[in-house]
């Protein structure tokens, strides 16, 4: 029997429609039968998780966990934790060790992209919420690599990043694209050869539209799917 992936999702909706798609994209099948089976699980009431990092929010461990649970019980046996949501990867270390199920990690999938891509020496920049800075797992990753991480500047965190994030959710994506493009141009005059598009809402507000700065850009999400795509023909 062919493995079933499952997919922690709803951080938000449409960032996990867009993994969907990319994950179908990523596969290389000629036909219906050959392409990855799955479970996604998107329920969009777990907390915030900027607001749990930096703020004491209220925790979305426990709610996380129900999803996983829900998903094995389906009969998932991986999962791809966060297709919505960098940043609950801060609770990777808890959600495997409590969930009883590997996790693929999405910024192991981003720097792989980069190697694949032969990004291995200069700065890199990070396009991502507050809440992902903080965790801290990207910049560890990308320093281990020998590659310097870019954040953006506090300025362009709240009047740039946060807004496109905010506007994709809202489902205002030419908004969000017009925002985006700021901050990437701003990480880009900071120096960073390539940018990680760290927040799945991210991805959508770039390819709203075209944009000469998207060749710079690494879609956390679309490397993601790659690392599912490479699991599932190990397993298979």
């Amino acid at each position: 029997m062919r493995p079933l992936l499952g997919i922690l999702g709803g951080m938000g909706p449409l960032a996990t429609a867009d993994f969907l798609t990319k994950l179908v994209q990523e596969t290389p099948a000629n036909h219906d039968q050959e392409h990855i089976p799955y479970l996604a699980y998107c329920v969009p009431q777990i907390p915030d998780r900027p607001a749990a990092i930096l703020h004491n929010g209220e925790s979305p461990l426990p709610y996380m966990l129900k999803g996983i649970t829900t998903l094995r019980q389906g009969g998932a046996t991986a999962i791809a934790i966060a297709i919505a949501c960098n940043t609950a990867h801060h609770w990777f270390d808890d959600l495997e060790r409590l969930g009883g199920l590997p996790i693929i990690h999405i910024a192991d999938a981003a720097c792989a992209e980069l190697a694949r891509l032969n990004i291995t020496t200069g700065a890199v920049g990070l396009l991502s919420t507050d809440g992902t800075v903080a965790a801290g797992f990207f910049q560890q990753r990308l320093s281990a690599r020998g590659l310097k991480c870019v954040i953006s500047t506090p300025e362009a965190q709240t009047i740039l990043v946060k807004p496109a994030i905010d506007a994709v959710k809202a489902g205002q994506l030419a908004h969000a694209h017009t925002l985006a493009i700021g901050a990437v141009q701003q990480l880009a005059s900071a120096g960073a050869q390539a940018i990680i598009l760290a927040c799945t809402e991210t991805p959508l507000a770039i390819e709203f539209a075209d944009h000469s700065l998207r060749a710079h850009c690494i879609d956390a999400t679309r490397a993601l799917a790659r690392a599912c795509v490479a699991w599932h023909q190990k397993y298979s």
